[in-house]
This record gives structure tokens, sequence and C-alpha cells, in this order.
């Protein structure tokens, strides 16, 4: 069984290295503090976004991957997007980063 770090502890981190690398980090909404499923939204400051969510790849690896194929897309497409997320999971985490060049800032393998 893989182990998992806690996702309070995780999008700590996340919000962290951003903040400390000059971009703005924001928790949008907080999930289960131990598993819950996290989304990061990516605000590209000329009115383009992205949304990332985390899967399973065919090996069964968890990786991030843009969650629309579209992207970057209009803020309006990346909120909706996360509220169909939302309903279906109620410990659903978002993350919204702030950053021009469009960074992410993850360190898990994002495809």
């Amino acid at each position: 069984m893989e182990s998992r770090l806690r996702t309070d502890i995780w999008a700590g981190a996340l919000l962290r290295r951003a903040n400390s690398a000059g971009a703005m980090a924001t928790l949008v909404r907080r999930g289960d503090a131990s598993a819950g499923v996290v989304l990061i939204k990516i605000n590209r400051l000329d009115r383009s976004f992205e949304v990332y969510d985390q899967v399973r790849n065919a090996d069964g690896q968890l990786v991030w991957v843009k969650g629309l194929k579209n992207s970057p897309a209009p803020e309006a497409d990346v909120d909706a997007y996360i509220e169909r997320s939302r309903r279906m999971d109620p410990d659903l985490w978002v993350i919204e980063i702030e950053d021009r060049d469009g960074r992410h800032f993850l360190t898990e393998p994002v495809e």
C-alpha cells in the first residue's frame, strides 16, 4: 500500500513553496485534512487559467494532469470544472496560484 502524506500538510507545503518563489498562492477551499483530493488553479494574470487534477496513470502511479484539454482556458471554464468536481467530492481542496509564468510548483510527476 502506498503511504500518503496528509492533505493539510501537503497543501501547506505547496503554499509555502509557491509564495517563497514569488507567486501568490491561496487556499480557496479546505477539504478533509487527512485524505482530501486537491485541485490546483493557476491564474496566469493575463485572463488565462489552468487547472491541475491528480489521477492515477496506467502504471497506477499518482500524477498530475491538466483538468481541461483546451488549456489555458477562460476562468469561467476552470471554475465550472472545479464546481463539478466539488459537487462529486465534498472533501475537495482548491489551491489557487497566481503566477505570470504559469508555474504550478508541484514536485510530483505532471503529465
